[in-house]
C-alpha cells in the first residue's frame, strides 16, 4: 500500500467523522466539509491504486522481458550446437 492510499483512507475516516459531527450538531458547514474531505480521500485512494497497478504492470513486464531474453539465448546456443552437428 502506498502513501496516497494511506492518506486517502485517513481523509475518508476524518471526513466521515466531521460529516457525522455536523449531522449530530445540525451544522451544515461542518457536514459539507466532512463530505468534501471524504471525496478528497476517495480520489487520493483511487490515485494510489492506479499508481500501484502501473507499478505492477511495469515490474511484470521487466520480468517477462528478462525471461524472454534468457530463453532466446538458450535457443541460440541450441541452434548453434545443432548446426555444428550437421
Amino acid at each position: 500500500m502506498n502513501k496516497d492510499r494511506v492518506k486517502g483512507m485517513m481523509d475518508e475516516v476524518a471526513g466521515s467523522a466531521k460529516r457525522k459531527a455536523g449531522e449530530l450538531t445540525d451544522n451544515p458547514k461542518l457536514r459539507a466539509e466532512g463530505m468534501a474531505q471524504q471525496v478528497k480521500g476517495k480520489a487520493e485512494g483511487t490515485w494510489g491504486m492506479a499508481k500501484e497497478a502501473v507499478r505492477v504492470v511495469i515490474e511484470g513486464t521487466e520480468v517477462h522481458l528478462d525471461a524472454h531474453v534468457k530463453l532466446g539465448l538458450k535457443n541460440s546456443t541450441a541452434d548453434a550446437d545443432s548446426k555444428k552437428c550437421k
